[in-house]
């Protein structure tokens, strides 16, 4: 498991784990202080520039966060409502 990544200006980290491909795939990301364990990749995606996970956390709601391919940076692009 690659250790978190760097905290964004909003406050997200990411922990991915690097499966037996070496495709790595957010297992848990931080909001602030908040954890949120991820339970499923419900999907995933790739557009020219980004790599794409809709997750299902452990908190009941789903959410999308993208990697730039080159910076591997990540964001957090859809948000539940009520969090």
């Amino acid at each position: 498991m690659r250790g978190p990544s760097e905290a964004t200006n909003d406050g997200l980290r990411v922990e991915c784990y690097a499966g037996y491909r070496g495709e790595e795939t957010p297992r848990r990301f931080y909001l602030g202080t908040r954890c949120i364990e991820v339970v499923a990749v419900v999907e995933r995606w790739l557009a020219p520039d980004y790599r794409y996970f809709k997750l299902e956390g452990a908190d009941g709601h789903r959410y999308i966060l993208r990697e730039a391919k080159v910076s591997h940076r990540w964001e957090l692009t859809s948000l539940p409502a009520d969090i």
